[in-house]
């Protein structure tokens, strides 16, 4: 069968999201290799549309290559991560000293205080839903402040985040904290008081990030303990049904 350029496209587009649904998992853990050929066994794919994803998820920073040694997911470099946390941060907090000046102040927040302020029986408890929503509000809060280079940055920052935020969703105390946090930062914006609000939001990522942090190291070591990392002479199959159901805390 002759692959169009649109098929070629489409199947590249679906190893990617493969390959990057399993390292989101921890089912590829950091520092694992794998050459091209055990890649293209473990998607079913030809080589063609696995190099285009790797290429692309490499430039996204999940993966890395090299000459000799062939691809590796790339190893988890927590100060790296801190160091976007703190970039947020501070974009988020400016964010919210310019929204604080905005006039019509109750209609723009309107949106935002209709989806974190409802009962606890109609929150959502699904890891995926509630990851769009939380990063939904991060991202709404700098995009309504109406700093477009700002919100560019903001994006890029959480995307790149997002393999380790999801985990703060795990837990229903951690979805019921941030529904609440969310909420409350709002309220205090709403009545323009700066300070209180950039103090709760600070509190509020910081809260995420140690747990995501701990969460994170638990998973690798679990992941580990249990042989998952071994490649072995293949990679092993990825589990069926996966989903890319990022997610985030804070």
């Amino acid at each position: 069968m002759i692959t169009t350029p649109r098929r070629g496209k489409q199947l590249a587009d679906k190893v990617y999201q493969d390959i990057k649904d399993d390292i989101f998992e921890f089912r590829l853990l950091p520092g694992d290799r794998f050459s091209e050929n055990e890649m293209a066994q473990r998607t079913g794919a030809s080589r063609t549309p696995v190099r285009e994803a790797l290429f692309r998820l490499e430039r996204e920073g999940y993966v890395e290559v090299s000459p000799r040694n062939g691809w590796q997911v790339k190893p988890f470099d927590f100060h790296y991560f801190e160091e976007l946390y703190d970039v947020r941060t501070v974009l988020e907090c400016a964010a919210v000293r310019r929204l604080c000046e905005l006039e019509n102040l109750a209609d723009t927040l309107q949106p935002l205080m209709s989806l974190w302020g409802v009962p606890e029986d109609q929150r959502l408890r699904d890891i995926s839903g509630v990851l769009n929503l939380d990063e939904n509000f991060h991202s709404e809060l700098v995009r309504t402040a109406g700093n477009g280079e700002m919100t560019r940055i903001h994006q890029n920052i959480t995307e790149r985040l997002r393999i380790i935020r999801r985990l703060d969703f795990t837990k229903r105390a951690r979805i019921d904290a941030t529904y609440d946090e969310h909420h409350a930062i709002l309220e205090t914006i709403l009545h323009r008081r700066v300070e209180p609000a950039q103090i709760m939001l600070k509190a509020h990522i910081e809260a995420s990030r140690n747990e995501v942090r701990k969460i994170t190291l638990h998973m690798l070591y679990e992941a580990r303990r249990q042989g998952s990392g071994d490649t072995g002479d293949a990679l092993p199959a990825p589990a069926s049904g996966s989903g890319s159901g990022s997610r985030a805390g804070a």
